[in-house]
């Protein structure tokens, strides 16, 4: 809880910085799915990452020139941790945080359209937190144990959507990121002599309302 307050007080801020340009804020909700990693070993194979999750956020965007925003944002996603193999699964619960910075590239207003199409790119960091109750025995711990733990990795991130003008100012984004970092091993710690994937995909789909000014 004391993340997603001082993340929505730092956007709040940003949003004061420069009333005299072209701002734009906004929220909205969506949900995160993660393919998660191939774990594989002498005792077999599975499948090390997330269940789906709820997801939301809020953004503070400038537009810098003509075809280019940026854009800073914070978003929030239920993120249980699972373990997969052999039709059987073993979950813990987990969430995670993100705090990111976006250039955006966006088609031009055209005053016959209500549509402008985008696309983003940036960076920053992914806040991963095991949530759940440790216990001494776990199902499938013969492929990686659940730690009642956090850790922060580096984050690339794409993504794209549509803005639609419900009025002058205030629009309807669809929008997808693809929140890029290395597999969190110190949620899942991989048991003796199993090998974990190292890249993890988190596609997360919303919709936003914002305002612009």
């Amino acid at each position: 809880m004391r993340t997603i307050q001082l993340s929505v007080l730092f956007l709040a801020a940003a949003g004061t910085t420069c009333f005299a340009q072209q701002w734009e804020v906004g929220g909205g909700a969506g949900a995160g799915f993660l393919p998660g990693v191939p774990v594989t070993g002498a005792v077999g194979t599975a499948t090390a990452g997330f269940q789906p999750g709820f997801s939301f956020g809020g953004f503070v965007g400038q537009n810098l020139y003509r075809h280019l925003s940026g854009e800073l944002r914070y978003g929030f996603q239920q993120s249980n941790l699972r373990l997969d193999s052999g039709g059987k699964e073993a979950t813990f619960s987990g969430t995670s945080h993100v705090v990111h910075y976006d250039l955006v590239w966006h088609t031009n207003k055209k005053e016959d359209s209500r549509t402008q199409y985008f696309v983003a790119a940036g960076g920053g960091m992914k806040l991963f937190r095991g949530t759940g109750k440790e216990a001494a025995y776990q199902p499938l711990s013969q492929f990686g144990y659940f730690t009642k733990t956090q850790a922060i990795k580096p984050m690339a991130t794409i993504g794209g959507g549509v803005r639609y003008a419900l009025s002058p100012r205030v629009y309807l984004r669809a929008e997808f990121r693809d929140y890029i970092t290395m597999f969190p091993k110190q949620l899942i710690t991989p048991a003796p002599g199993t090998k974990y994937g190292s890249i993890l995909h988190d596609f997360v789909p919303m919709v936003t309302v914002s305002y612009e000014f």
